[in-house]
């Protein structure tokens, strides 16, 4: 009876899939009617689709960032995470997250439309948006696994990556991007986020957070007296490999988001997206010297991602000093914000929550600040955003904080009751034997490094 139940609701959703379709008719499936319209449409769909690449191509960072910064015996684990995330994020998008995305707005909380891109989807523009979300998608599915690394059940986090696709990420990038209520708010232009560092790092991190403090720190971080320990990771060498395929992605991450070759403003972005990465490295690398002595590697890598993340949402709308100054709060906030997570007891590996979810807010907000009104809000014919230090008025910081608090508290909140409803059910962290051995041999049979593999590694 179980078995025939799945089947009835499988082809449920099938049927509701079809009969959604039959709404809406093909609109141009073989880009004809698109390319009559529009001669100069093949070098935007190129520019978009070649952006898309990179933002693809950000998944193997991801994966070597967090490898690096965590043990070898965990390696194979953490290269499955990072592969599924783009597998599940691609089909559950697919199913039905663009449609709860980019559908039509109902009610300003969720888009409809067809499932499984039938219908009026099968078009080439929506084929175009379609693919570029679902790259941003993956992106913020796979940030949670460095935030939970070394202890989540592989199981677990499939379920995890399954629903951060199908509603997590598409319900909030409905409201920002679809049309949804935070672009609707009568503060400023309404929330802005040009890139994302509210809809994919803010939600990817603040999901992080919630996942490390159900889950709890490893064994071996925090001693008796609570003092946080370092654990360190197996291989810098990729962690800086990581760190530089992401900084080489962001430049189709930002600039792509004008999805119009046309923009020049392209140019800024690209710059912008450079310097506040600079930026973030040298404020990282600075502030843990001042306190240890040490210049810290791994502290300066994860300042390069603080300054690309902070400087995603405002990278169309700020000049390059600007972008500078950003940059630099976020190696600040990178640095206070690991070490103020320890001193927590929660235990972030790889500074997921720090890097994505922190810096994520604060590039939220400095839109609110910083925008010099010299662009509009993915079209140069819109009015023009202009932030508090550029005569703007408190309006749009209004709205960037709303969205900057909706983000997080949305993400969180969601990611502790996903969390706790698998914990409760089936415990969703391995157990000690398989923590201390390493999740590489009992969760997938095949360690990393076969020839050189030991229990402590």
């Amino acid at each position: 009876m179980k078995v025939r139940a799945r089947y009835l609701f499988l082809m449920a959703l099938v049927i509701l899939g079809l009969g959604l379709s039959a709404l809406a008719f093909a609109q141009d499936p073989t880009g004809a009617e698109t390319l009559e319209a529009n001669p100069q449409a093949p070098v935007d769909y190129v520019w978009v689709m070649i952006c898309g690449f990179l933002v693809m191509f950000m998944q193997p960072g991801f994966a070597m960032v967090e490898t690096g910064f965590c043990r070898a015996k965990n390696a194979t684990n953490l290269m499955a995470k990072n592969l599924l995330d783009f597998v599940i994020g691609s089909l559950g998008f697919f199913i039905i997250g663009y449609s709860i995305m980019k559908g039509a707005d109902k009610f300003g909380l969720f888009g409809t439309g067809p499932l499984f891109l039938l219908g009026g989807q099968y078009d080439v523009g929506k084929y175009l948006d379609f693919f570029w979300q679902l790259v941003f998608c993956a992106t913020a599915a796979t940030i949670v696994s460095g935030a939970v690394a070394e202890r989540l059940k592989f199981s677990a986090y499939l379920i995890y990556s399954t629903c951060l696709s199908l509603f997590i990420y598409p319900i909030y990038g409905h409201w920002v991007w679809g049309g949804g209520w935070l672009s609707q708010l009568p503060f400023g232009m309404g929330h802005l986020d040009f890139a994302g560092s509210g809809v994919v790092h803010t939600i990817g991190g603040m999901v992080g957070l919630a996942g490390a403090i159900v889950l709890g720190p490893r064994f071996g971080k925090f001693a008796k007296d609570g003092k946080p320990k370092a654990i360190p990771g197996h291989s810098m060498t990729l962690a800086a490999l990581g760190a530089f395929i992401l900084w080489f992605g962001w430049f189709g991450f930002n600039p792509g988001s004008t999805f119009n070759a046309h923009h020049l403003r392209i140019s800024v972005i690209a710059v912008n997206t450079n310097l506040a990465a600079a930026a973030g490295a040298l404020m990282a690398l600075i502030t843990v010297f001042l306190k240890t002595k040490k210049w810290d590697v791994g502290m300066a890598l994860n300042g390069v991602l603080a300054g690309l993340v902070a400087i995603t949402a405002p990278c169309a709308w700020v000049e390059a000093w600007a972008a500078v100054v950003i940059g630099l709060v976020a190696g600040l906030v990178v640095v206070l914000g690991v070490y103020g997570l320890e001193r927590l007891g929660i235990d972030d590996p790889v500074g997921a929550v720090s890097v994505h979810g922190f810096n994520g807010i604060w590039g939220l907000i400095s839109v609110g600040l910083f925008a010099d009104g010299t662009y509009g809000n993915y079209a140069i014919t819109e009015p023009f955003a202009r932030g508090l230090f550029y005569g703007g008025g408190a309006g749009q910081l209004i709205a960037q904080l709303i969205g900057a608090a909706t983000a997080a508290i949305w993400a969180f909140v969601m990611g502790y009751i996903m969390f706790k409803i698998m914990d409760s059910i089936f415990g969703i962290r391995v157990s000690p034997e398989e923590e201390l051995k390493g999740l590489d041999i009992l969760e997938h049979g095949t360690p990393a490094y076969p020839n050189f593999y030991t229990i402590n590694s």
